[in-house]
């Protein structure tokens, strides 16, 4: 019962192996780059781009996905040094387990089901916005009782009803994700990697075709003035939205809770890790520009504000809506799947150690995926998809992620000094200004979020800190 107990780097790389509960090295590196992007290319244009135009930065959400890039490179490289030092199931969890102990490792757990687990739900409430959207220029409407959540977030910060009872698409669809991955994890795979060779190129096409209908005076000004609060436009609201939009890199840190199901993951893990960043920060800034060029960034407060402004190009793109609601309901699939996937695995690294029942780390026959961890994490997200506000999830998460990402940042630092002869295949670079360069940049974005996100943070850690107490940290440890 010591919550500043420790597994060395030894003792994770051995644990791959102990009780025959083990995932099997099937994954390669185009496959796993496409995890990465899979992952990370379809909330952050699908959903939040709009919502951050028109309530942080405007025109310049271009600008706040760079600055969410970079933060998530230097975070990227912490995370490369360390999946190539321990490539174990668990991402975050496990490494913050090597540096500082099983409570810091349990608080990061417990952010990274803010991470996954409600990352997932909110991007079934974009597959859902854009299905019903899809589904209303044909005629066919699902009634509003069944068609959103039964709360929202009201312009000054409270939870109001919407007069719903549920999000039926949104948690009709997790379900169905859920099934998928029950399937083994090769399978997912492959459906993925389908999904998302579709997805990048169809949406290259909306990119070039969209900027020959830009009007550049939606871009003007390009930065919009602060409207007196933080965060409300001007160079803070820029900053607030890259803090918001961090959200949309999530994908990227799933490749690192795959590295045991990978072949080389010492050499493959990085390599994708970086490759997800690079693609998908360019995807991104692209399709920035070209919504807020096609119409007002005032207009784009939705949750589908892709076809949204597709839409108000008139005919010219009429065309392109159907390649958009195409990809955003097959592609956010293939989101939703790399992050119930991701949340999956933590659970079977916690369930290794004990932190949670040991159900989390059976396998079921014939599949090779944890089917306790499989079935809870769908369960769970389906119902939070169906009941809870869009942007009350969005801050969440992206505050999770971020406390994730100092985490790690900091375990490479511990790590360093603990264990500086442990083998390290990939090394960051410009050490030790890389991580320390990356703590402060995510401290800085979490400043940037709405006082009330920061008070959710600490409910929530104080929750998880009580289901330490009372199972975690009364459990039979490893010997």
């Amino acid at each position: 019962m010591n919550p500043l107990a420790r597994k060395t780097v030894a003792m994770l790389r051995a644990s791959t192996s102990d009780d025959g509960a083990t995932l099997s090295p099937n994954i390669g590196l185009f496959a796993l780059i496409c995890f990465g992007v899979g992952g990370t290319v379809g909330a952050g244009i699908f959903i939040l781009t709009g919502t951050v135009a028109a309530q942080h930065s405007g025109p310049a959400v271009a600008l706040s996905f760079l600055i969410a890039s970079l933060v998530c490179l230097l975070a990227g490289l912490c995370y490369a040094e360390l999946a190539a030092m321990m490539p174990v199931a668990g991402s975050a969890y496990s490494y913050t387990h090597a540096s500082m102990g099983e409570a810091a490792a349990w608080a990061v757990a417990w952010c990274l089901v803010l991470e996954y687990l409600f990352a997932g739900a909110l991007v079934a409430i974009g597959w859902s916005a854009y299905l019903q959207s899809a589904l209303h220029d044909v005629g066919v409407r699902i009634p509003a009782l069944l068609a959103q959540a039964p709360f929202t977030i009201s312009g000054n910060r409270h939870l109001v009803a919407t007069g719903s009872i549920i999000d039926l698409p949104a948690t009709l669809v997790t379900l169905a994700c859920t099934a998928m991955l029950l399937r083994g994890t090769d399978f997912s795979a492959r459906i993925n990697t389908l999904i998302v060779v579709i997805k990048i190129a169809a949406m290259l096409l909306v990119v070039v075709t969209g900027f020959a209908f830009v009007d550049p005076a939606n871009w003007s000004p390009f930065i919009p003035a602060n409207e007196g609060v933080f965060g409300r436009f001007g160079w803070s609201g820029v900053m607030q939205g890259a803090g918001v939009l961090f959200f949309a890199y999530v994908g990227f840190d799933a490749v690192s809770t795959l590295a045991q199901d990978v072949r080389d993951p010492q050499r493959t893990v990085p390599r994708a890790l970086l490759a997800s960043v690079g693609l998908t920060t360019l995807l991104y800034a692209l399709v920035g520009l070209v919504i807020t060029g096609l119409v007002s960034y005032r207009l784009l407060n939705v949750a589908d504000p892709i076809y949204v402004a597709l839409n108000s190009a008139g005919p010219g793109l009429a065309w392109t809506k159907i390649i958009v609601g195409f990809v955003a309901i097959a592609g956010l699939v293939s989101v939703l799947l790399v992050t119930l996937l991701g949340q999956v695995r933590i659970f079977y690294a916690m369930g290794r150690d004990r932190l949670l029942p040991p159900a989390f780390t059976r396998m079921r026959a014939g599949t090779n995926i944890p089917f306790t961890g499989t079935l809870v994490t769908g369960l769970v997200a389906s119902v939070a998809a169906g009941i809870l506000p869009l942007s009350l999830l969005g801050e969440l998460i992206s505050m999770g992620t971020l406390f994730a990402f100092v985490m790690v940042s900091a375990s490479v630092l511990v790590l360093r000094r603990r264990e500086p002869e442990a083998a390290r295949p990939f090394r960051v670079p410009l050490y030790p200004w890389t991580p320390l360069l990356s703590i402060a940049a995510c401290l800085y974005l979490m400043w940037t979020l709405p006082q009330d996100t920061w008070l959710r943070l600490v409910i929530w850690l104080a929750i998880g800190g009580a289901v330490y107490w009372l199972y975690g940290l009364r459990r039979k440890r490893y010997a």
